[in-house]
């Protein structure tokens, strides 16, 4: 047994972004009152990757079943990792980006009790974490121009 901690990649974070022509809108969800971690704290879509699935798959899957909404584009922007002291594990979360076409009201499963389609500003300033925060830096830097321009081709998921 090892007296470092595992590293394991094994969550993701999306970034739901709907270009509109007069700004994006960037969804944030609030966390449930009760009954789960982080009780109230707003963030991006985030989950576990499932046995057997890879990154872009568990964030298309948690993008339905957090939001019920449509992904149109998806993109990949960075990885963060952080300490679960309970698990004594290096966590490793895959971010990606993900457009929607319009900024429908989603559908929030019960982890959730709230959500808002914000600038990118407000979005910011809303996250709770500051890991959310720099990715979200890195979306508005990579996909600004509303694709990936010469990234396009290793960014580009789906």
């Amino acid at each position: 047994m090892s007296d470092y901690p595992e590293l394991r990649v094994g969550v993701v974070d999306v970034y739901v972004v709907c270009p509109r022509a007069d700004g994006w809108r960037v969804l944030v969800l609030q966390r449930a009152a009760a009954g789960t971690r982080c009780p109230l704290a707003w963030e991006a879509v985030h989950g576990r990757i499932e046995p057997g699935e890879r990154p872009e798959q568990a964030a298309l899957r948690e993008v339905a079943e957090e939001t019920g909404l449509r992904v149109a584009r998806l993109y990949n922007v960075t990885t963060q990792a952080f300490y679960l002291h309970g698990m004594g594990v290096v966590q490793l979360a895959v971010a990606f980006c993900a457009f929607v076409d319009a900024p429908d009201a989603p559908a929030l499963g019960p982890e959730h009790g709230a959500f808002a389609w914000l600038s990118p500003g407000e979005a910011r300033a809303r996250f709770v974490w500051p890991r959310e925060r720099e990715a979200l830096d890195h979306v508005l830097h990579l996909l600004g121009g509303g694709d990936a321009g010469p990234l396009e081709d290793v960014l580009r998921v789906v």
